[in-house]
């Protein structure tokens, strides 16, 4: 069973896994915010090359990439078609009723390369660290603890609850269940779903107190200590640079 995993490769060497995570999430953040406030599609597309160099200095497999981009492919696609549809402007092909305009495939294709260089930012800020590390990199930039402890156990228990609705589906399958467009299966998969939220809750309240039998006080406590050191300063300079060089293209041309 294949598990998103995006810290997969965090054990790799580059300067990108060997830099302070909280230097390293600020100045990410900070690209991020930049490429989101772009509105020229030139400038876009330099941003798009940028992440890519980004991607590839991180050495993270780009089959691994390309393995989860693919969803992001599918959505930023259809928006990309009802965009170059429905926007009005100036015609440039029509098919009956439907008609592309010029206006709608520049702010399609504006939109799906942000959409597109934004999710590859994601790895290299975050696939190039432990995720534990990554969350007490958060409480070191005071991020509020319940945001922080909620995208914890998200992300921890989400693997498990795929795993039990797999096993959930192949115990149904070995009692003879087809899934069919009929009412039978539509009532049999709610009761698969109720019962996957019953066994959620169950699992929450044994781990809440197992946790506090361990002296679970509200506090993610890791053996991770961080030390800023002048390169990840240098770092979060050169990153933040790109950010503002973005910005600035985009106010010049």
């Amino acid at each position: 069973m294949h598990l998103p995993e995006i810290d997969k490769y965090s054990h790799l060497q580059s300067y990108l896994h060997s830099w302070d995570p909280r230097a390293k999430i600020t100045s990410f953040s900070f690209l991020i915010l930049s490429i989101v406030l772009l509105g020229k599609l030139p400038v876009a597309l330099v941003g798009f090359v940028l992440a890519s160099a980004l991607v590839l200095s991180s050495r993270i497999p780009l089959r691994f990439i390309f393995k989860h981009l693919r969803w992001v492919l599918l959505f930023v696609s259809v928006f990309f078609i009802l965009m170059s549809i429905f926007i009005p402007g100036q015609e440039l092909y029509r098919f009956h009723s439907l008609v592309i305009s010029q206006e709608g495939l520049q702010k399609g294709t504006l939109i799906a390369v942000k959409a597109l260089t934004i999710t590859l930012l994601i790895f290299p800020m975050i696939g190039t660290t432990p995720f534990p590390t990554t969350i007490k990199a958060l409480e070191g930039l005071r991020v509020p603890h319940v945001l922080v402890q909620i995208s914890a156990f998200t992300y921890r228990y989400i693997f498990l609850s795929i795993a039990e609705g797999k096993r959930m589906i192949i115990a149904l399958t070995s009692r003879g269940f087809e899934r069919k467009t009929d009412l039978h299966t539509l009532q049999t998969l709610g009761k698969l779903i109720g019962m996957m939220f019953v066994r959620s809750y169950e699992r929450t309240e044994r781990v809440y107190q197992a946790m506090v039998s361990r002296g679970y006080n509200g506090e993610m406590v890791t053996m991770n200590e961080f030390h800023l050191h002048g390169g990840d300063i240098g770092k979060a300079i050169f990153i933040s640079l790109l950010g503002v060089i973005l910005i600035s293209l985009e106010v010049v041309l």
